[in-house]
C-alpha cells in the first residue's frame, strides 16, 4: 500500500514581550479589570531579554539546534541555564525578534491596517533587508509620523504596537463598525498570518521539489477571520500562501482547538492518499491571547514569564518518495462522541484501540508526542508536567494489557517519550513538535516509528462538553513505491475495442 510521507517540517517562535503586556488574554483582562494591578507592575521586570530566550533549551530544541535527547538530559528547571553559543538561527527555524516581527506584519498586511512609526521603520527596514529569506520584502515596510499613530491609539481605537515599552506603530480598525475586524482582533489575525509565513518562507526555502507544486493549504491555529456576516469565515491559509509565494495551491482552515493540527496533518494524508492533490502543506502561526497566560504564577514564583513567544510550524504532506516517514492511515485513533471524557478513556481510543486493531503493542511504538508543552511554564502553574502525565497513562494502559510489567512503568515514560519543549500556545504544543525531529530520527535510524496524538477541549466554546481527539501512527519508508494501480489510456481504448468487437460479433451471430 502507498501511504503519504511527511516530507519536511518547519518551526519558529516570535519573542514578542511587548505584546505580552498589551496583548495577552491574562494582562488585558487585569488591566480592564484592576488596572492598578500589582501583578501588572512587576510584569515588565520579569520579561527575558532576546538573548536569553534564544539560549533557552526547549526553544533551541523546537527550532531544531537541540535534540528533545539532550534537552532531557539537561537539569531542571531549565530557564536561566543559557545555552552556549545559541543561534537565532536552527535545522527547522528561528526565533524571530518581536521589532522584525512588526516589521513582517507590515510585509504581511494588504489592506494598510499596521503603521509603522518612521524611524523603527528604517530601523527594521535595515534588519529585514539581511534576513536570508525577508530580505526581498523589506522595502515594503515604511512608516509614518508618530502623531498620526498617537492620534489613531488615543482617538480611533487604533492597537498600540511597542518595543521596549514605547509605541512604534499601531494596527487600525478594519471597519467603523464591524466588531469582527475590530483592531484587537484585526492584531490577532496579523500576527497569526505573519507568524505562519515565516514558518511556511522556512519550509519552502531549500525544498527539493517546485514550490508551485504544492497544490493545497490547510491552516490549522485557532484565530477565526471574518467579518460580522460570516464570523470565522476564514481563510488565513491562501493569505499565507500568497505572501510565501505559493501560486499553484488553494487551501481552506481548520479548527479544532488543540488537535486542530493533528485533524489537519490526517486530512493532508488522506488527500494526498486519495490522489486528489500531491503535495499539501499543514501550517499555522501562533496566538497573542496565549501570551503570558500563566504569567501571574510565574511571578508569584520570582520567575520570568516564559510564554512570552509566539510560536508557528509547517508540515508538508507529499506522496511517497520512498525515502521520507510514512504516515499510517490505516492506524488513526479518534475520540468519538460515544467515548467518555475521562484521561483513560481518551487514550484507551486515542492509542490502544488503533494499535490493537492493527496488531500493534504499545510498547512497539518508539516515541509517542501527546501535548508537548514545557514543563517549567506548566508546573509553576499547578498543571504538572503535562507529557509525563501523558506517557505515565500510555503506559499504565500496556500493564493494563499484560504488555508492560508494571516494574517497567518508570523506564517506559523516559524510553517511549520526550520532555515538552513547545511554547503553550494551544494548537502548537499538540503532537505536533515532534515531527522535525521525527523525520530526521527516521531517516537516521534512531527511530523506527512515532505516534502524533492531538487532543482538543472542544467545551471552551460552549457548544458542547465534549472532549476531542485524532492520533495517527509514523513509520519508517520501506523504500518501496507501488505503480499505479490505475489503468492506463491505451489501456482503456484497448478494453473499449475488445468490447466492441465482441459486441459486433454478437449482433452478427443475432442476425444469421
Amino acid at each position: 500500500m502507498n501511504f503519504p510521507v511527511l516530507k519536511k517540517a518547519s518551526y519558529i517562535l516570535v519573542n514578542a514581550p511587548d505584546m505580552v503586556i498589551h496583548n495577552g488574554t491574562t494582562q488585558t483582562s487585569e488591566r480592564q479589570t484592576n488596572p492598578n494591578s500589582e501583578y501588572l507592575k512587576v510584569l515588565k521586570d520579569h520579561l527575558r531579554p532576546f538573548d536569553e530566550v534564544v539560549a533557552y533549551a526547549p526553544n533551541q530544541t523546537y527550532i531544531g539546534n537541540l535534540t528533545p535527547e539532550q534537552l532531557s538530559e539537561m537539569p531542571r528547571p531549565w530557564f536561566g541555564k543559557n545555552v552556549e553559543n545559541a543561534d537565532r538561527f536552527g535545522k527547522f527555524g528561528e526565533i524571530m525578534p518581536q521589532d522584525e516581527f512588526c516589521g513582517l506584519m507590515k510585509i504581511c498586511d494588504v489592506f494598510d491596517l499596521v503603521i509603522l512609526e518612521e524611524n523603527f521603520a528604517n530601523s527594521v527596514k535595515e534588519k529585514l533587508a539581511k534576513h536570508p529569506l525577508i530580505a526581498d520584502k523589506a522595502e515594503k515596510v515604511v512608516g509614518e509620523g508618530i502623531e498620526k499613530i498617537e492620534g489613531l491609539v488615543n482617538n480611533v481605537g487604533a492597537e498600540g504596537l511597542y518595543e521596549k515599552g514605547k509605541l512604534v506603530g499601531c494596527v487600525r480598525r478594519a471597519h467603523e463598525m464591524d466588531p469582527n475586524l475590530s483592531a484587537h482582533y484585526m492584531l490577532e489575525n496579523l500576527a497569526v498570518k505573519a507568524s505562519g509565513v515565516l514558518a511556511g518562507m522556512h519550509l519552502v526555502n531549500n525544498l527539493d521539489i517546485p514550490i508551485n507544486e504544492i497544490e493545497y493549504i490547510i491552516e490549522c491555529s485557532e484565530e477565526a477571520i471574518g467579518d460580522m456576516n460570516q464570523r470565522g469565515g476564514g481563510n488565513i491559509a491562501k493569505s499565507i500562501g500568497e505572501v510565501v509565494g505559493l501560486t499553484g495551491a488553494t487551501g481552506a482552515d481548520m479548527r479544532g482547538f488543540c488537535a486542530g493540527p493533528s485533524h489537519s496533518l490526517i486530512t493532508a494524508a488522506s488527500l494526498v492518499k486519495s490522489g486528489i492533490y500531491k503535495n499539501v502543506l499543514v501550517i499555522a502561526g501562533g496566538a497573542t491571547a496565549k501570551l503570558g497566560m500563566n504569567g501571574r504564577d510565574h511571578i508569584k514564583k520570582n520567575m520570568p514569564v516564559l510564554e512570552d513567544c509566539l510560536g508557528g510550524f509547517a508540515v508538508l504532506v507529499s506522496q511517497n518518495d520512498g525515502v521520507s516517514p510514512i504516515l499510517r492511515t490505516d492506524v488513526i485513533g479518534r475520540h468519538t462522541i460515544g467515548h467518555g471524557a475521562s484521561p483513560q478513556a481518551v487514550l484507551e481510543a486515542l492509542v490502544l484501540d488503533p494499535l490493537i486493531s492493527n496488531g500493534i503493542k504499545i510498547t512497539e511504538v518508539n516515541k509517542f508526542a501527546p501535548e508537548m508543552q514545557t514543563p517549567d511554564i506548566t508546573e509553576p502553574a499547578g498543571a504538572g508536567d503535562v507529557p509525563t502525565q501523558n506517557y505515565k497513562m500510555i503506559g499504565a494502559l500496556a500493564v493494563k494489557k499484560g504488555q508492560l510489567e508494571r516494574k517497567e512503568l518508570p523506564n517506559f515514560v523516559k524510553e517511549h517519550g520526550y520532555p515538552g519543549f513547545a511554547p503553550t500556545q494551544g494548537h502548537i504544543p499538540s503532537g505536533v513538535p515532534i515531527v522535525g525531529h521525527g523525520i530526521d530520527h527516521i531517516k537516521n535510524g534512531i527511530l523506527d516509528n512515532f505516534m502524533i496524538i492531538g487532543k482538543g477541549s472542544l467545551f471552551l466554546g460552549r457548544m458542547t462538553n465534549l472532549f476531542d481527539g485524532v492520533s495517527i501512527l509514523v513509520e519508517k519508508n520501506t523504500g518501496i513505491v507501488e505503480e499505479n494501480s490505475g489503468i492506463s489510456k491505451d489501456e482503456v481504448k484497448s478494453m473499449v475495442a475488445d468490447a466492441m468487437k465482441d459486441f459486433a460479433a454478437f449482433l452478427a451471430k443475432d442476425m444469421e
